[in-house]
């Protein structure tokens, strides 16, 4: 009888310590299941905002660039060109010299979307223009460029000149692909197709261009730009001489302000106009100064 009860506490003492070792080892797999959750790294998210300040402007020397305002912003634009300063009478470096110049509103409907019209001294043109902002990069890579299309219509109001209103229309259309790279570097080519109602004889209404432009931050305020127009659709050289529209300049800017100033062989300002009738010779010092300024309000 005595041997029976021991034998019985051996018993009930060795489920006890083996219920125990059981609940331990349960214990010490769900710790570990949860540390080792707790240890694992969350993958980043991306940041799928545009990048920010790829330009500081719509507006690099005679040509747009991929930037947008913002939703309801009103932006003003003054684009001046003096005379050439490759000019044999003393024009204090094209001052003197017959001069062009626009000047424009543009207005943000949307972050996208922006219009505009504008009215230039040469020819006496008149413009509407559109911008829309197809894709934006991202600060992530996932989307690794900007993309945006735009167009314009002018129309020469010079009377005595041609012989139906819809002769004097002119348009152009440009998808604008851009880059920031870093914090400094800012990259565009863009491809264009230009269009004149009426030219002279044996040259072509619908011209092919590309044009690559950039800019390049010294510090917050201060940068270097550039851009290069090439007219790719041979026109009658005993006709007319088309050129490629160089210029380089320095860029300032504040919060709501612009300021470009540059030499350019480019005096037309409409992108058309420069990329069909640009005759003058960058290499023969057959450029001007010009700037751009830009004010922008938000409503």
């Amino acid at each position: 009888m005595k041997n029976h009860m021991i034998i019985m506490k051996t018993r009930f003492i060795s489920k006890v310590v083996i219920a125990l070792a059981i609940v331990q080892l349960n214990t010490t797999f769900v710790q570990a299941q949860s540390d080792s959750t707790a240890a694992a790294p969350e993958k980043p998210k991306k940041d799928k905002r545009p990048v920010k300040d790829m330009f500081e402007s719509g507006y690099l020397l005679n040509n747009q660039t991929a930037m947008i305002p913002t939703k309801h912003t009103l932006e003003m634009v003054i684009q001046h060109r003096f005379g050439l300063l490759n000019s044999k009478e003393f024009d204090l470096g094209g001052i003197y010299a017959p001069s062009n110049i626009r000047i424009g509103f543009n207005f943000s409907l949307s972050n996208k979307l922006q219009l505009g019209f504008g009215t230039t001294k040469n020819n006496k043109l008149q413009d509407l223009t559109w911008k829309y902002a197809i894709i934006k990069q991202t600060r992530s890579g996932s989307i690794p460029v900007s993309i945006t299309y735009y167009g314009n219509a002018a129309i020469d109001c010079r009377s005595n000149v041609y012989p139906s209103n819809v002769d004097r229309m002119s348009y152009f259309h440009q998808l604008i692909i851009a880059r920031k790279f870093g914090s400094k570097l800012s990259l565009q080519i863009s491809p264009s197709f230009s269009h004149f109602n009426m030219v002279d004889s044996l040259v072509k209404h619908n011209n092919i261009g590309v044009s690559f432009n950039g800019r390049f931050k010294l510090s917050d305020a201060l940068a270097v730009i550039f851009e290069y127009d090439y007219n790719t659709t041979k026109q009658d050289s005993k006709v007319i001489t088309v050129k490629p529209n160089i210029g380089i300049g320095i860029e300032a800017a504040t919060s709501n302000h612009v300021f470009q100033i540059f030499i350019s062989s480019g005096q037309a300002i409409i992108n058309q106009h420069n990329m069909l009738y640009n005759a003058n010779d960058f290499t023969k010092k057959a450029f001007c100064i010009g700037f751009n300024m830009t004010r922008l309000w938000n409503y």
